[in-house]
Order: C-alpha cells, then structure tokens, then sequence
C-alpha cells in the first residue's frame, strides 16, 4: 500500500513531505551557495562540520561533525520562541562511527534573559561507538521567559556523527505547523542598532581620557542597576552607552564632562519619589562603596544621590534573584557572533564585568588589589587588545583578579585554548612539594616507551624554569589561592602546537637530564578514560573493618546501604578529593551528627539595594538517636572545590570528625553566571558561604585538622599518603 501511495504522489508531481518546504530547515534539506552547512544552521565548537550527501536518513542530506581538535562540536539550529506551551520536545535520527572518549546526542537549550533556562545534551547517556540510524529524543519544560530555542547535534570525544530529520515539539504539536505568536518586548529587546557593531573607535587615551571612561563606567554601572527606567526595560544599556560615548569623548574640561552626565541622567526621565526605599545596610556585613559619588563635583552628586534615593524597587530588567540567594544576570547579551569585538564592545565588556563584581560578589573585599584601582587599570588594557587573542587574555586577566576558583572562561576562549597549544604530554602532572612531578602515564603503551617515570621531576622547558613560566603565566589562571591555581596550570604547562619540547627533569636517583620530549594531540590519549578509570566504587570495606566512601560516584540509594553496612565498624573515611555526584551533606551527614548541630550561614544578594548582602540564619544538620559513634575521618586537598568543600563542613559538624588534607580549593557557594561580548562565559561564587560563627571559606578553604601533603616518594611508591593518614587516625586509640 505504501509503495502504491508513493507511486501516486510520484506521478501527481507532489512531494513527499520531506521534499515539502518548511519554514524551518530542521531536515537539512535546504541550501545556499555560501555555506558548506544547510541553511540556518550553524557551529559551535572547533570541529568539523559538513552537509553529507551520501549518509543520510531519508532525503537528500544530513549534518556531519567529523572531530578534528578541540573538545567537541556542534551543528546548531536557532529558532525564536514565539510560541507557547508548557513542554517542549526534540526528536531527531542519528547514527554514529567510532566514538569515543566522549559520547554523541542530541542537544537542546531554550535561552531567556540572556541565560540558558533549560538544557539537555544526553551526555549522561553515554552513546559511544559505532551505531546505525535511530531516534533520538529530549523532552524538557518550555519556559514561560523562553527567548531562543537551539537544537543541535554534538560529539565530544572522537569519532564521526551524523543527523537528520529533526522535528521540534511543542505540548505534542509540530513547531512547523503552530502559529508565531507576538510576545510582549520591552524598548530594551526591540533596539537593534548595533547589532553588527558599535561603530566606537577610540583614539589614542591619554591620562585624562581613561580618568573620564572610569567615571563613566561607574555612572553607568549605577545607573543600569538604580534607575528604575532602566529597570522597567526601557533602555538597552549596552547600547545607549554607544549612543553616549562619541561625544561624551570630544568633550575638553571637567565641567563640561560632569554636564553631559546630568543631561544623560535627566533624559531617563523625571524620578517618582519613593517614601519606602528600604535598606538593609546597617545590618549587611558587605555594602556598596559609594565614596566615588561624595567626590564628584556637586551638581553631579545630587543627581546620583537622587538616583539611589528613589531607586528601582522590585522586578528589574537586569536582574533577578535566585532561589538559593545569588544573582541572576538577566537579558546579557554575549554577541557570539562578535569573536573579536570593537573597542566599543571591549570597553562594554569591562564597564560589565567591573560592575556585576562591585556589586554583586560576595567576597569583592577579598581580592588582593582594590577593586576600585581595577577598573582605570583595565581601560587600556581592553581598548588596546589588537587581536582575538589579546582580547581573550585581557578578560581572562581581569577574571583572576577576583581570586575565585570557580571563575574562568567556560566559554569562548578559543584563541586561549590554541595559545596553550594543541599537543599534550603523554603523561599526568601535579605540583608536589612545589616540584612539577610526574604521576601517571595516560595510556599503557606510552608508559611502557616512555622515559620519564611517576615522580620523575621537570625543571625545565625550552629552556625556560618552570619557576619563570609559573611567573609569566599566572595571571591567566583565575584561583582562590595557590595551590588551586597550580593545580590549573599544571596540565597546561607542558602543551604545544611543537610536536616535541625539550625539557630537563630530575629522575628519582637525581640525576639531571634533558630529552626532547613527544607531545600528542589530545584524541591521541586516553585522558578521559584515565580520569574514568582513577574513579573508584562509591563505598567499601578495608582492612581492619574500616568503612571507605568516595563521594565522586556516590549515588543516593547508596547511602542506606552505606549506614547499614558501615554501623558497627571502627571508623569511616569519606573521600572528598573529588566532586561529589549526588548532594549529601544532610542525608549522610546526619548519619555523624547525635543532636542538629548548625554548620553553615550564607550572605545573599537583595536586588532592591545592589551592592548589600545580608546573612541568613545558621542552617543546621539534622542529629539523630542512632548516630555513628565512632571516628569519622574526611580527605580533602586542592581537587576539593564548592559543593565539596561544602559538604566537609557538614561533616565537620560530626560528633567525632577530623579533616586530613591540605588547603582546598576556596571557592564555595552557588554559582552566578556572567556572559560577556565576543561569546564569552564565566561565573563567580554568587553567596558567602561562612562558618556559623562568621569565619570565612572563601580563598582559605576547609583548613584540615591534620595536614597531610602528597610527597614525591610517595608517588614513586604508588602510596595514597592520605587515607594511609586516615587509617592510623581510625586505628590510633
């Protein structure tokens, strides 16, 4: 019967439905002569991607990612969500060829607000291999803010994808037939005019200039968070900061300077007096810095004054709060398209960065530079970036100012990743006893080639100390302290776009020798299987009846077998050297507690006083009557980082806790995200995260109650020094 309607259609000169032409190019069937990828689609990532011809599911093409370099990528397809529902829904065929050390999928993520609100990419599904043709799918919630809908294919690791045949559903209905719809846009979202670029060109800065750009980053900066037009969505800031600056820049006296900020302020239109502008900050243990305003010349204060006076109260353009106390960063706009901006949207990307840290982190009084010397100090730095490189490395530099383990470039640094090089070593580094040592080859064969052994020492490469090249590179590996920021810069140290390096290490009979040394592209190791491999079962039994849990595969239905099995041995070690894969610090932590014990306080954002944080109350781990009795040791070190470091200090609260390790990585609490021009992403810690007594996390970690470092004997002897430590802890009486 199918072959007969088939025939029919044939002979009729109708076309089947795939050959139909539909308003979105979800089956990769339509073209244009300028791209090799079927109309609408796009890349992400740094691999290959190519219209296919002969593999396709049905039709005449599909998508192809062949990996080449890089750690994934993507052929992505946007689609503006004008529609409405409640369930959103992606299905599309795929077939796959020699994946590995990754996984393929679909991928699905609805953008609003300039931030991802939902995303699936079935990264947890593993599919790796060398399969045929099969549906796929993704169901996630359909956001009411939705902006963007992006569905895509994408391969990490090795291998070859293809894809076709994408359908989108939104509540069970083809996006294809369903009606746009025109959503509400505020003046904010409908100003496109300078889409393509800012058209802002910045002639040589002379002292006075940038004296006059710090100013007005600041105004600026207060102006987009205080003044409720702005607010209301009434403003693309980003943009009326390119209306502003041309002549903001021909002005030639600070009189005149200090006129063209009041008329700018005066033209958001007159404020409405508020009688209830409440605060907080007598009793915010972090608030704004408002000395730069009391200095300004008179006139000029009083309208900032006034500003702050009768400021935005309520829901906010740019902001919201998140449920857990941190900042969300609303309607941010990253320009992707721009992967080397202007020296308009360089300098938006500083007054952005500059100001969400003045007023939204946390832990701004811990850098080590005063954050009010850092703005004037970047300006040259961002309007003299020549290239994409210069650019990437200026905002990475800025970042690290922050001293915030979390923070990096988890996007858009592609030009770092290239500067970095494309080679690896063969081979595992850490940084022991302030030595780069050798720990683990990545794959068997190139152990049984290789020259250098675990605990062999590098001192040099290229003839370089590695003492000077930690002092060179430094400042582009954000940390919370040093050993968090070694710990960075140690898989980093030894790459290359060379084939080979020459380097001069220190063997184990100290011997001092030099070799040119083979690097490999990275599809070449096995590094994510090593990582993989290193990850041990979740819970076990060692030796003299002691209890062993490493949180890195723990799941939650382990941890009722965990109590049971665990009850009655002589102590238990909890392994945190990693990041936990399910949240414990209550239903395991209660397991050490005999009575609640508080263990934590947070500092939140209040979005009606930017710039204040407030404490919550103590949050308390709840006790109980059938509470371990015995010791509880925990093993932390720098891998130790946010939900880790949170939960030792729920176990810390343990009736009979003590902490072995070294100093962890100090960067806890959750995170918020800051998107910047050029398709750069990076995130901050977003609430303190305190002791109950008001002693600090942040930079200096969970401060172990035994410190014990790893030593380069103990590496050379394959020894874990430990949980050796913590086993004669248990042991000691």
């Amino acid at each position: 019967m199918k072959r007969i309607l088939l025939l029919i259609m044939i002979i009729a000169g109708c076309k089947s439905p795939k050959q139909q032409k539909e308003k979105l190019n979800l089956g990769f069937e339509t073209h244009t002569s300028t791209s090799n990828l079927p109309e609408g689609w796009i890349k992400w990532g740094k691999y290959n991607l190519e219209t296919d011809t002969l593999e396709v599911y049905s039709g005449k093409s599909s998508g192809k990612i062949v990996a080449d370099g890089g750690s994934f990528g993507s052929i992505a397809y946007k689609i503006p969500a004008n529609y409405t529902g409640k369930t959103i829904r992606l299905e599309g065929y795929m077939k796959i060829r020699n994946v590995e050390n990754g996984y393929a999928g679909l991928l699905m993520r609805i953008d609003g607000n300039g931030i991802p609100l939902e995303f699936n990419n079935m990264q947890d599904q593993s599919i790796t291999g060398t399969k045929d043709w099969k549906q796929y799918s993704i169901t996630l919630n359909y956001p009411e803010d939705a902006q963007n809908i992006y569905v895509a294919g994408i391969l990490a690791g090795d291998g070859e994808a293809w894809f076709d045949d994408f359908v989108v559903k939104i509540d069970d209905k083809n996006i294809q037939t369903l009606k746009e719809v025109n959503k509400e846009r505020t003046k904010a979202e409908l100003d496109t005019e300078f889409d393509k670029g800012s058209n802002i060109e910045l002639s040589e800065l002379t002292s006075e200039k940038i004296n006059d750009l710090e100013l007005l980053g600041r105004v600026w900066g207060f102006l987009k968070y205080y003044h409720p037009a702005i607010a209301q969505g009434n403003y693309n800031w980003d943009y009326e900061l390119f209306r502003f600056l041309p002549g903001y820049m021909e002005i030639t006296s600070e009189q005149e300077r200090n006129k063209w900020l009041i008329n700018w302020i005066d033209s958001l239109g007159e404020l409405t007096p508020r009688e209830n502008c409440e605060t907080t900050a007598k009793s915010s243990p972090i608030k704004p810095d408002f000395d730069w305003i009391k200095v300004q010349e008179e006139e000029l204060q009083e309208k900032l004054r006034s500003v702050y006076e009768n400021r935005s109260q309520g829901k906010h353009f740019y902001l919201r709060t998140a449920p857990t106390g941190n900042a969300i960063f609303k309607n941010e706009n990253a320009y992707s398209e721009m992967t080397y901006p202007d020296d308009g949207f360089r300098l938006l990307a500083l007054y952005r960065y500059w100001n969400i840290i003045n007023y939204f982190f946390p832990y701004k009084h811990l850098t080590d530079t005063d954050w009010n010397l850092v703005l004037v100090q970047y300006i040259p730095d961002f309007i003299n970036s020549d290239n994409e490189l210069e650019y990437e490395l200026t905002a990475l530099k800025i970042i690290a100012e922050v001293r915030d383990t979390h923070a990096n470039l988890s996007e858009g640094g592609d030009k770092i990743q290239e500067w970095k090089g494309k080679n690896y070593p063969p081979f595992q580094l850490r940084f022991i006893e302030n030595k780069l040592v050798v720990t683990e080859y990545y794959n068997s064969e190139l152990k049984d080639e290789g020259v250098l052994k675990a605990g062999d020492i590098i001192t040099h490469i290229n003839g370089k100390s590695i003492e000077e090249i930690i002092d060179e590179k430094k400042k582009y590996y954000p940390a919370s302290n040093i050993p968090a920021r070694l710990r960075a810069m140690a898989s980093d140290l030894l790459r290359s776009d060379s084939s080979e390096i020459t380097i001069k290490y220190t063997s184990a009979n100290s011997e001092k020798q030099s070799i040119n040394l083979k690097l490999y592209p990275r599809n070449e190791l096995d590094i994510s299987q090593w990582y993989n491999k290193s990850k041990p079962e979740s819970y076990k039994l060692l030796e003299n009846n002691i209890g062993y849990i490493y949180l890195g595969t723990i799941q939650k239905n382990d941890i009722p077998k965990i109590k049971e099995t665990f009850k009655d041995t002589r102590g238990i070690i909890i392994d945190i050297r990693n990041y936990p894969s399910t949240f414990v610090p209550f239903s395991l932590g209660s397991f050490f507690v005999s009575e609640s014990t508080p263990f934590v306080k947070f500092t939140k954002v209040d979005i009606d006083n930017p710039g204040e944080f407030t404490f919550t109350e103590p949050i308390e781990i709840p006790g109980t009557a059938n509470s371990y009795k015995n010791k509880l040791v925990v093993l932390v070190n720098e891998e130790s980082i946010s939900q880790s470091e949170y939960t030792a200090m729920a176990f810390r609260a343990g009736d009979n806790t003590t902490i072995i390790g070294s100093t962890t990585a100090g960067a806890d609490g959750n995170i918020s995200q800051i998107l910047l021009p050029g398709g750069l992403k990076t995130i901050i810690s977003g609430i303190g995260v305190y002791y109950p007594n008001g002693e600090e996390t942040q930079r200096t970690g969970i401060i172990p109650d035994i410190k014990v470092t790893p030593t380069i004997q103990g590496i050379i002897n394959d020894e874990d020094e430990l949980l050796e430590k913590g086993i004669e802890t248990i042991l000691k009486e």
